[in-house]
């Protein structure tokens, strides 16, 4: 009699990939952190969805404006961009537990929020730069993020010069040095989860077509713009598929597809 045949779910097939890599790297945008309460961009409801007073939002994040307005510039940062109090989540501490059993290489983010490295994660790449870091454009002083939430209106250093978060505005340039080395680990790797991400902002979102391993996995609740061959779909809550992969990782292997 033949065996009945039992094909595998795309979360079951993402856990049996993990399952069989120690090469393994995560590429993460927004939608990770949307479970801890930090919205989104290009969603319906996302930042991009609703003007700020007179301006739009994604002018608001250019270095151009930055120069021009920057009362308004930290007046928008500090409302709309700093969620100081938000926590990781299951996706978050999914993606610390991989790294910690020798899974995960690395995360490669395009988040600024900081919780991936709260979460437990040693080797991250954040490509877009972080809330938690800030400097004096004049003398290069270091600041921590309580400098800007702090101040009434433009942050200054006891220099004079402007405090500038660390973080990467439209017209300004992404790290060279921190981008090849993200491509190198891409290309390496066995498997990569593409998570959060609706792929439309470059040049981070090239990145993952550096991949050319065995399985490439996008958990997404949108489309996400990625071109290449994807193995496994999830249209789920990256929460949600963080804590299924939690439960399941260090359960037996489920049958075949």
């Amino acid at each position: 009699m033949e065996k009945k045949r039992i094909y595998l779910r795309p979360e079951d097939k993402l856990i049996r990939a993990l399952k069989n890599t120690d090469n393994a790297v995560a590429f993460t945008g927004a939608g990770v952190s949307v479970p801890s309460g930090i919205p989104d961009f290009r969603s319906a409801t996302g930042l991009y969805s609703t003007k700020y007073g007179d301006f739009d939002p994604e002018d608001i994040l250019s270095r151009d404006f930055f120069d021009a307005h920057p009362s308004e510039f930290f007046r928008f940062y500090r409302e709309k961009m700093v969620y100081k109090d938000a926590q990781p989540n299951a996706a978050h501490h999914m993606l610390a537990k991989l790294e910690e059993m020798g899974i995960l290489k690395a995360v490669i983010t395009q988040n600024i929020d900081g919780l991936h490295t709260a979460a437990g994660n040693k080797n991250v790449y954040e490509l877009h730069g972080s809330v938690h870091r800030n400097y004096c454009m004049r003398c290069g002083k270091s600041y921590d993020l309580d400098a800007i939430l702090d101040a009434e209106d433009i942050p200054r250093c006891e220099c004079g010069g402007i405090i500038k978060p660390d973080v990467v505005l439209y017209g300004e340039n992404l790290d060279g040095d921190m981008m090849a080395e993200a491509a190198r680990i891409v290309r390496r790797a066995d498997v990569m989860i593409i998570m959060g991400t609706s792929l439309k902002v470059y040049p981070a979102a090239g990145l993952v077509y550096e991949f050319g391993g065995n399985f490439c996995a996008v958990v997404n609740k949108s489309i996400s713009h990625y071109g290449g061959v994807v193995d496994a779909y999830l249209n789920y809550d990256c929460s949600t598929v963080g804590k299924y992969v939690l439960r399941n990782l260090e359960q037996p292997d489920k049958a075949a597809d």
